[in-house]
């Protein structure tokens, strides 16, 4: 007996609820509720990859050393203009311009060896035609002439290469840049041993520059060259840059287990508002129309309540949406050909005019027309 009435009890409140979510808000006309509307307008879809990634140079070259010693002189700073072949900085040479000096004097010895040598050789020869000495004489000196031409060659060699790696203490820029990035004071020692110690960053020309994005292997499929790029940093929230895809590298970024692809994308800097590194959020236009037909992505997915929700209206081939809309005081379904889509808004090929009011949801009413709120509007109803 008690089961009963809670059964009716149970039913009389939902009667209730019902009653109100549809009817209480009527607009006393009709009998409808009041309802929120979209209408359907022209204007451009785009619809993009979001990526992120940094700026660099286009290209960055790194300056070395292939000698060891200690930083004497500095002659280029952060953000230093340089052209190739400018001296910009001095390792202490006194150790090297020895080894030069060095090299030199065993030259000299032995060039003194060589001319010796050459005049044994002669005499030798002169004695062979006066039958003084054995031809046996003869062979020995020669030998000892190539021995010590030979040993010319070598002392020659070794100076040139004492006079390379003094040469070699003085850094200067491969090529025309801006310095970037300065690695060494004076007084520093730099230790060359199998890896050439950094002591600059150049970068050739910041008024190019290219974006390294990260591209998930969801996406990497519709991306292609020469597609349009819409980015922001943080430096500039409010501005848009644009670029253009140039090449997207077949060689897989794996981390934590996810997948990227390396997409580089141009950039023009002649304004030098972007720095190298800094980190880029990146929107891939993979497809776009311009001046078509579109709705809101809510009026295609319009929520009624089933007590007011039309039938739905036959299959019709190529109609891949059903929309809602007022009609005489009566709610009417219609099915419409949609295109491309950007997340808020979607592209009508077929079924629909611009002007066209377009049923979203239910609206709630404050007391005036201006007032009026959709149950459904909203940011979150947009996406």
């Amino acid at each position: 007996m008690n089961s009963g009435r809670i059964l009716i009890v149970l039913l009389v409140i939902t009667g209730v609820v019902v009653w109100w979510g549809v009817y209480a808000y009527s607009d006393g006309e009709s009998g409808l509720p009041p309802l929120h509307t979209e209408t359907v307008d022209t204007g451009d879809i785009s619809q993009r990859v979001v990526a992120f990634g940094s700026l660099q140079p286009v290209q960055k070259v790194t300056v070395g050393s292939q000698v060891s010693g200690i930083i004497d002189e500095i002659f280029a700073d952060f953000n230093s203009m340089v052209k190739r072949g400018d001296v910009i900085a001095q390792i202490d040479p006194s150790t090297f311009e020895a080894e030069v000096s060095s090299a030199q004097a065993e030259l000299e010895s032995a060039e003194a060896g060589l001319e010796l040598a050459q005049m044994q050789y002669n005499r030798i020869n002169e004695l062979l035609e006066r039958q003084f000495v054995a031809p046996s004489e003869v062979e020995q000196a020669s030998a000892t002439l190539r021995q010590a031409e030979a040993q010319v060659r070598v002392r020659r060699h070794a100076l040139e290469r004492a006079q390379r790696e003094l040469d070699r203490t003085t850094i200067k820029a491969p090529a025309d840049g801006m310095v970037i990035s300065r690695e060494v004071d004076v007084g520093q020692t730099v230790a060359a041993s199998l890896n050439a110690p950094i002591l600059f960053e150049l970068a050739s020309d910041l008024s190019k520059m290219w974006i390294h994005a990260k591209v998930s292997e969801a996406d990497i499929g519709t991306i292609e060259d020469a597609q349009r790029v819409r980015f922001q940093v943080d430096a500039h929230r409010n501005r848009s840059f644009e670029g253009e895809v140039i090449q997207v590298r077949n060689a897989p970024l794996i981390e934590d287990n996810v997948v990227h692809y390396e997409t580089i994308i141009a950039v023009d800097n002649s304004e030098r508002l972007l720095k190298p590194g800094m980190t880029t959020e990146v929107n891939i236009i993979t497809d776009e129309t311009h001046d078509v037909i579109r709705v809101r992505n809510t009026a295609l997915r319009a929520r009624l309540p089933d007590t007011i929700r039309p039938e739905d209206p036959p299959e019709q081939e190529g109609m891949n949406g059903i929309v809602y809309f007022l009609e005489e005081n009566q709610i009417i379904a219609k099915r419409v050909k949609t295109g491309l889509s950007d997340g808020v808004f979607t592209e009508i090929i077929e079924g629909l005019e611009p002007g066209n009011r377009l049923i979203v949801g239910l609206s709630l009413t404050t007391g005036s027309e201006n007032q009026r709120r959709s149950l459904f509007s909203g940011n979150q109803a947009q996406y």
